[in-house]
């Protein structure tokens, strides 16, 4: 991209000498490939004024010329008068016209700095004297128009032209030119546009950067309104903001005349073409927002209406385009297209790109329909690469421009274009679908100075942020409230403003320390404590950590009877494999178990402790997806049954050990998570916490798509609030027994419609009525033939705390605990 720094000075005048200037760019905004001195191209170049033109005799082209050139050059020949003999071929030389001269002994500025640089002489032509020569604008380098000679226009200029005026000072080419690296600011949208970037060097230099009084306040401009466009955005995440209106250019007269603004297009890269498509480019170059103008009656031809409808949608799947340079294309979904009339319409441009040839301004236009809009970028990014087009547009389409500039720069044009007697027939019309969020970001003064290692002052801070467009709120003693301006869509989080005040105050400012610290030992944060503590648990159990990658594939998420929409997905994921963030640890822990077992493994457990996140998960205040730390733990067995209780037995075993208190309740159908079987899965509770996870059995459409043996079984809690009720919990101190402690077990023959929970209920509430003794319960097996009725086995651990208990004591508490079958309509067995 190449930065005219003249055009930096309307809007921040008084800069550094170059080579400061251009040190301080390079530190602090953009990396400067090279720097173009302009003036040295045209320093000996002179406005002269044609007095008088001769036919040179014998020739059928050549004239021989008396120009006035004010009397600046030393050393050239003059007549009487004063006025300097130059022969000239081109057939528009005249008396009366200002010309670009160009003396003995100066270069070609067509050919300055090449390696055939060319450098003029005084010297004969069928025996005149001419002195250097008259210039063309192909010769200046400003054009390929070489058929004459420039001719300067004095109305285009503010003020009054005459002879010996320096070219250079007339045209403003006294400039040095910046080619910058686009890609040091692909972040930054803004910066795409002269505003945007003498915004930022008057922040570099110190200094509060106004913007144009129609960059924040579109023009208001009344309108007959005879024209009603509509406008219709297709997917809201296509286009943020489509803004149109209708001009008649019938009564433009267009002009070949050089002027100011046709050479900052030059200069920029861009050749002139006329009135309109100028505009359009200078107001992009200007504002970094590109606008397209189609020709209004053509775009109504095609969409057979009377009145504009114009719909921004996916393009359809080989739909073909013919483009402006002529190409005929096929494109994509992918692609987004503007279309003209009803429904989905007549394709008339390819979004962001290139217009369709169909609509295509040329010198009959009458009536234009301008459009200012912002597309995805990402969406254009791709067209750009499929599609081969590499426009200045489009460079800028794909950087992210804020909705917000969309409006100012149209009614710009649109007021730009009422003063060359353009005509505005419609409303300005548009459809907005995002206008981009306000980011309020709340930091400290001492922050900004922590992270960057300064002092700088509450008030420095202040200014530097306000001299680039911030907003300053809530002002305290402490910190303030920085409101990011529209313009800049990269500022989110409190370590954006502070790299802002550091950059613009310039790092190499920062005074160099060493970090200090306090000789404090690390402490370890009390969740990085619990999953020590849960791993050690775990492994004393028998079971084995694993570590797995935390981006899974979406098959493997069907697998589980989770969806995929529901994760969130990696556009350049490392591989096809690794596409989707788990929502959960299961399926990456069930993905082992097949494994396991045909690796000679009859019986393991396994567990992991890692995060998890999904688009149900919600977004925190900085809009990054909420994290979960979870643990995930699978139980499986390559014969036998009834892997439930063995998950639950860890469960309850980690539990335990972590001194928490947590229930065990019915699940049901739309309360677990999708890869438990509903009828075999537990839902683990606090009563002040809520749900905290799920032990259960897998569905059969699991086991069956994973190979899962019968018997696998596990749970999945959330540590985060594991975490809340440790540190809620109060513990009652409990003495050890000194008395024995005795194990019994009763079997029970019960209805297959009783669940365990409804049993252990039962049981456990006989357990409360015993005083003096701790009794625990757990299933030892349960046995399902067929028919009606199951076997079930528990064991019950019974500890006194008064005395050693006797065989009538023990006989009586079993005894008591039989009854309890009674009530469950069971028979001891």
């Amino acid at each position: 991209m190449i930065i005219s720094v003249n055009w930096i000075k309307k809007y921040v005048p008084n800069l550094p000498e170059i080579g400061e200037f251009a040190t301080l760019i390079g530190a602090r905004l953009v990396e400067i490939e090279n720097i173009e001195d302009l003036g040295r191209k045209y320093k000996d170049v002179i406005v002269a004024k044609v007095i008088s033109v001769q036919k040179v005799e014998g020739s059928d082209h050549l004239n021989l010329c008396k120009i006035d050139d004010g009397g600046v050059r030393p050393g050239v020949d003059r007549d009487e008068n004063g006025f300097i003999q130059v022969v000239c071929g081109a057939a528009n030389v005249r008396a009366g016209i200002f010309v670009a001269w160009l003396p003995p002994e100066s270069i070609v500025p067509e050919t300055f700095g090449s390696s055939d640089e060319f450098e003029l002489s005084a010297r004969k032509l069928m025996g005149n004297m001419s002195n250097g020569m008259i210039a063309s604008l192909r010769e200046l380098g400003l054009g390929e128009e070489h058929d004459g000679i420039l001719e300067i226009d004095p109305s285009v200029f503010s003020k009054e032209l005459a002879p010996g005026d320096s070219f250079a000072a007339t045209f403003e080419l006294n400039d040095y030119l910046l080619e910058v690296e686009n890609k040091s600011l692909t972040h930054r949208p803004d910066c795409f546009g002269i505003i945007g970037f003498a915004r930022e060097v008057a922040g570099i230099l110190g200094r509060k950067f106004e913007n144009p009084d129609w960059f924040e306040k579109p023009k208001m401009i009344n309108s007959m309104a005879e024209i009603i466009p509509r406008i219709s955005i297709k997917n809201s995440d296509l286009c943020a903001s489509y803004q149109a209106a209708v001009l008649d250019i019938e009564n433009i007269v267009e002009s070949s005349a050089l002027t100011i603004e046709k050479t900052y297009l030059l200069r920029s890269g861009m050749r002139p073409i006329d009135t309109v498509v100028d505009l359009t480019n200078y107001l992009m170059l200007l504002t970094g927002q590109p606008l397209h103008a189609f020709d209004y009656d053509k775009l109504l031809d095609v969409s057979n209406s009377n009145q504009a409808k114009i719909v921004v949608r996916n393009a359809k799947d080989k739909e073909k385009l013919k483009l402006l340079d002529g190409r005929e294309i096929e494109m994509i979904e992918n692609d987004i297209v503007i279309a003209a009339g009803e429904g989905d319409g007549v394709t008339i441009a390819l979004a962001g790109a290139m217009g369709g040839a169909s609509t295509e301004i040329d010198s009959q236009t009458k009536r234009i329909f301008v459009e200012s809009a912002t597309f995805n970028l990402y969406n254009l990014r791709n067209t750009q690469m499929r599609h081969g087009i590499f426009s200045e547009a489009i460079t800028r389409f794909t950087k992210g421009q804020p909705a917000a500039i969309a409006t100012p720069v149209l009614r710009k044009f649109a007021y730009e274009l009422l003063n060359s007697q353009a005509e505005l027939l419609s409303e300005f019309v548009g459809e907005e679908t995002k206008t981009g969020s306000i980011n309020n970001i709340e930091i400290t003064f001492d922050k900004i100075n922590q992270i960057l290692g300064t002092n700088y002052s509450s008030q420095q801070i202040i200014e530097t942020l306000e001299n680039v467009g911030f907003k300053i709120e809530n002002i305290s003693n402490y910190g303030f409230i920085v409101v990011a301006p529209n313009w800049r869509t990269d500022i989110h989080i409190q370590e954006d403003v502070v790299e802002e005040v550091g950059r613009l105050n310039g790092y190499d400012n920062i005074t160099l320390t060493l970090p200090e610290r306090t000789f404090e030992a690390v402490k370890i944060s009390p969740i990085d404590k619990l999953q020590k503590q849960i791993r050690s648990i775990l492994v004393s159990a028998g079971a084995n950590e694993v570590l797995s990658y935390t981006f899974i594939h979406g098959d493997l998420l069907k697998a589980a009877n989770q969806n995929p929409t529901d994760s969130y997905k990696i556009i350049n994921s490392i591989s096809p494999d690794l596409q989707y963030y788990r929502q959960t640890l299961t399926p990456s822990l069930l993905s082992k178990v097949n494994q396991n077992i045909r690796a000679g493994h009859e019986e393991f457990a396994i567990f992991e402790i890692n995060k998890t996140t999904g688009k149900t998960f919600g977004l925190n205040h900085e809009n990054v997806p909420i994290e979960q730390k979870k643990l995930g733990f699978v139980f499986a067995k390559k014969k036998g049954a009834d892997a439930f209780y063995e998950a639950k037995y860890f469960a309850e075993f980690l539990f335990k050990k972590l001194d928490i208190k947590l229930n065990f309740t019915e699940a049901g159908g739309s309360l677990i998570s999708s890869e438990f079987e509903p009828k075999r899965t537990a839902v683990i509770e606090s009563s002040k916490f809520g749900n905290i996870g799920y032990v259960g059995e897998y569905k059969k459409s699991t086991q069956k798509s994973l190979k899962l043996p019968e018997a696998t079984a596990g749970f999945e809690i959330d540590l985060d609030k594991i975490l809340d009720i440790k540190q809620d919990s109060k513990f009652a101190f409990e003495p050890l027994s000194n008395f024995q402690t005795i194990k019994r077990d009763i079997s029970l023959k019960i209805s297959k419609n009783t669940n365990y929970k409804q049993i252990s209920d039962a049981f456990n509430q006989q357990i409360t009525k015993f005083e003096d003794l701790r009794i625990s319960l757990s299933p030892v097996d349960i046995y399902s033939p067929d028919g009606e009725f199951k076997n079930v086995t528990l064991r019950f651990t019974i500890t006194p705390m008064q005395k050693t208990l006797t065989g009538d004591d023990i006989h009586k508490i079993v005894s008591e605990l039989e009854d309890v079958a009674k009530q469950l309509d069971a028979e001891i067995i």
